[in-house]
């Protein structure tokens, strides 16, 4: 046996890390969104629902401890404070959470201008990342707003704010529009 080689060991187990954290949430069947915009709930009153907490947020907000709903007429403002949990290797709040936070917006915003039974899917995202995001930026604000809505495509974008009010990031986004179709 070589200096770096060690005898194995395949029954061994990892000594348990003093500093390990863990986390678990609940959520509920997310078709309940759905439905309401098949009822004739228009894209703003599903997000007021929500906000209300009268439909269930999506499991993906859930997940990330997005709060704060505050849907109005092609705007949308959502908050995040930010946990370690959402960092990376680096120490600081991972890209593709900012990235599911300024799409979450952009989205939301062009939801609310939707009517009943209509929906829409991202066709892109673009981010600029403008500064670090770390627990110590405090609840990062994220508004979307409606910049052009079309027949069958919309555009919106988004801003991320920390708690001191500085861009931390910002966001374009395209969407695809188009009819739910029915439950069978």
């Amino acid at each position: 046996m070589t200096q770096t080689e060690r005898p194995s060991q395949p029954d061994a187990q990892p000594e348990p890390d003093a500093a390990q954290r863990s986390r678990t949430f609940s959520w509920t069947d997310p078709a309940e969104v759905r439905l309401a915009a098949l009822n004739g709930l228009d894209g703003l009153g599903q997000l007021r629902a929500m906000a209300s907490g009268e439909i269930p947020a999506p499991p993906v907000m859930v997940m990330l401890g997005l709060e704060g709903l505050e849907p109005e007429h092609g705007r949308v403002g959502i908050a995040l404070t930010p946990q370690e949990f959402h960092y990376n290797a680096l120490g600081t709040v991972h890209g593709g959470i900012i990235s599911t936070l300024l799409d979450t917006a952009a989205g939301c915003a062009v939801h609310s201008v939707l009517p009943a039974g209509t929906s829409y899917t991202s066709i892109d995202l673009n981010v600029k990342f403008l500064r670090p995001v770390t627990l110590a930026s405090g609840t990062l604000r994220c508004e979307g707003t409606v910049v052009q809505r079309g027949r069958r495509t919309a555009y919106a974008e988004a801003k991320l704010t920390d708690a001191a009010g500085r861009l931390a990031a910002h966001a374009t986004s395209s969407c695809l529009l188009f009819e739910l179709p029915p439950t069978s």
